[in-house]
């Protein structure tokens, strides 16, 4: 039988150690090793500066550093394996921070649904909700809100953790005591697999709450009311291809909301929506991309739409004239210049804006952290969220354009390796997952096209139809077309590399993970001469088995969501599920699996591999029984990278 087990890769007898030796193992520790800050948050008066950060141990802790002195102020980590999950400040005085704990064998933590909050000096510390706090309520918390006029209290949504189907219970709460007081109820259920999002007025009011009817096809449902005691109505009701309006802020005058639409456009338009008169208007749209909203900030809490942020041929952003804060949108708009082509925020500000917490990052550059000092003018950075990555030296990703054998104009991202001319060199062809709605994007650092990169591979993440930031019509061409019009999008990416002098024909495979380990292996049944190896990670294998087994079927918005962008028939979804169509495989493929992934069950895994045997085809195995849908330990990805190259060396590399 021509079955290969990873686990015998190592061993001498396996492969050459020439082969063995192309593997750079610095290379897979740097870029597997998490990062070390995760977020840094300046107190509302100035005073501290709180950053999580992970020990070497893995677990996350809260720091305070006292800005003036630098001297540490206090560390916190949780009790046992519970890491701190996020934080804010409630005022400059005290923290709120959730938590997350590592349960059972699952490999990555899970939120515990508990608040818990403590002063800069980590003392007064106080479990807020949860079952460990002082009434010991069984119920999931989260913050929604801080109250600008109430800074020891902050407004939290508080559900049932046994209930399949819960309302929405809305509480002011004290951060001293923990002690609640209830603000009423929403009319919407967060059913399974759904959520409710639930926006505030400046007066600490609930105004506008958005979920999602299963029972009728996943219609969203927008509620608003016109006071604290007044009548929750529908003001809307949509489904998502139709159009959608999505509210993020309510502004200072407590009706006009702005938020991102589809209803008159077909990329989604920064739009203001009247909550008297229920009228909405759209404030500026890209025609070919997403756009998003740039807000100012006063008091700490949003305060004015200045500008719109997107990406096309590049991360850009515009601003708008005539805003009452210029002199927040020009030191916006200077930061942004001092970044180019790179994502940049403001996590965080003083109550006056004189200092403000920035992060700065991209595909090519690791995130950074910095103060901005209004006062001095100055830009410092604070720290790194990976130091040991160096930006200088890490293979460069671009935007690429291409044209689909239908005219369709694709965007994708390409990373060549550091060092080498682009030509004919081997490629990797990583669709990403999904797969409706995501999008590759040069505002991410995507590590596996980093780590390919590095070994000399170049790569390619295209965002086929069906994927986001592109429009409605663009993101519905891809529905019901997973496995046929979805993939010559990648297949006619890869033909332009070739086109182009970039790639070398007779040295190309696929990988992916989750869709896009799907689309790995449909991609070598579809072209079976074009590749020479593939790689499925925690992918999809079997669409009819979608309905049957993991988290989306388990509820009646994910069957809904599965019915819509997969085939309606089953005998078309066995046609476009690789496990049914392993005849047509000629080139070797190698599985990878996490046991407890319940997004896509290792059953697809287990089905793949037993087709493959049946047929005594070449395949290579990796199964991890703690991880999930994704691989969450760092010496896991370390281990799946390394067989990953040596199976990919194996085949097409020289």
């Amino acid at each position: 039988m021509k079955k290969l087990i990873s686990f015998v890769v190592a061993a001498a007898v396996a492969l050459p150690v020439s082969v063995m030796a192309q593997v750079k193992e610095d290379v897979l520790t740097k870029y597997a090793k998490p990062s070390q800050f995760l977020d840094i948050k300046i107190s509302p008066e100035g005073n501290y500066l709180a950053a999580t950060s992970r020990t070497d141990e893995g677990k996350v802790r809260l720091t305070v550093l006292d800005i003036n002195d630098k001297k540490v102020l206090s560390m916190t980590e949780g009790q046992g394996n519970e890491s701190v999950a996020s934080f804010n400040w409630a005022n400059d005085d005290r923290l709120v921070m959730s938590m997350a704990r590592e349960v059972g064998s699952l490999d990555a933590p899970i939120p515990t649904g508990e608040i818990f909050a403590m002063d800069a000096d980590g003392g007064n510390q106080k479990i807020l909700t949860g079952p460990r706090s002082d009434d010991g309520d069984y119920r999931f918390a989260q913050i929604i809100d801080f109250l600008p006029d109430e800074p020891n209290q902050v407004m939290i949504y508080s559900v049932r953790m046994m209930s399949n189907e819960p309302y929405i219970d809305l509480y002011r709460m004290k951060l001293d005591s923990g002690r609640k007081r209830a603000e009423g109820r929403i009319p919407l259920r967060r059913y399974k697999s759904t959520n409710v999002s639930v926006l505030l007025d400046d007066e600490g009011v609930s105004r506008i709450a958005v979920g999602t009817d299963p029972d009728n096809r996943n219609q969203l449902v927008m509620m608003t009311r016109d006071g604290a005691n007044e009548e929750w109505e529908v003001a809307n009701k949509y489904f998502e291809e139709e159009g959608h309006f999505t509210p993020m802020e309510i502004m200072p005058d407590g009706h006009t909301v702005i938020g991102t639409s589809t209803r008159s456009s077909d990329t989604s338009a920064i739009v203001s929506y009247d909550l008297n008169t229920h009228e909405s208007t759209v404030i500026a749209e890209h025609p070919k991309t997403d756009i998003a909203p740039i807000f100012s900030l006063k008091n700490g809490r949003n305060n004015e739409l200045i500008g719109g942020a997107y990406e096309y041929d590049a991360i850009d952003a515009v601003f708008f004239q005539g805003v009452k804060d210029k002199q927040f949108a020009n030191i916006t708009q200077s930061i942004i210049r001092a970044f180019p082509n790179r994502s940049v925020g403001i996590r965080s500000a003083t109550l006056d804006n004189s200092k403000m917490v920035i992060t700065v990052s991209s595909a090519n550059h690791p995130a950074e952290f910095y103060l901005y000092d209004a006062e001095k003018g100055s830009l410092s950075m604070i720290t790194q969220a990976r130091p040991w990555l160096d930006k200088q030296a890490m293979p460069e990703t671009q935007i690429i354009t291409y044209q689909a054998r239908d005219g369709l104009k694709i965007h994708g991202l390409l990373t060549l390796p550091p060092g080498k001319e682009a030509k004919d060199l081997p490629l990797i062809l990583l669709p990403h997952g999904g797969p409706h709605g995501i999008r590759d994007s040069l505002t991410n650092l995507d590590t596996d096209a980093k780590v390919l990169a590095e070994h000399g591979y170049a790569v390619l993440q295209p965002n086929f139809r069906g994927s986001g930031g592109y429009g409605n019509e663009f993101l519905t061409k891809g529905y019901k077309k997973w496995g046929t019009t979805m993939i010559d999008d990648m297949t006619d990416g890869v033909d332009y590399l070739i086109e182009k002098g970039i790639a070398d024909p007779e040295r190309m495979c696929v990988y992916g993970a989750s869709y896009g380990g799907y689309a790995a292996l449909m991609s070598v049944i579809r072209e079976p001469k074009k590749y020479k190896c593939t790689i499925g990670f925690v992918g999809v294998y079997d669409l009819n088995l979608m309905f049957q087994e993991g988290d989306i079927s388990e509820a009646k918005a994910g069957v809904n969501y599965l019915s819509k962008v997969l085939p309606t028939d089953k005998a078309e979804r066995e046609s476009q599920s690789p496990v049914h169509q392993v005849d047509k495989l000629e080139v070797p493929v190698f599985i990878i699996q996490g046991g407890r992934d319940v997004r896509v069950p290792k059953e697809h895994a287990f089905r793949l591999r037993d087709a493959l045997e049946k047929r005594n085809h070449t395949y290579e195995w990796l199964l991890k029984p703690g991880e999930g849908h994704g691989f969450y330990k760092p010496e896991n990805n370390i281990e799946r990278w390394n067989k990953m190259l040596v199976f990919l060396d194996k085949y097409i590399n020289e």
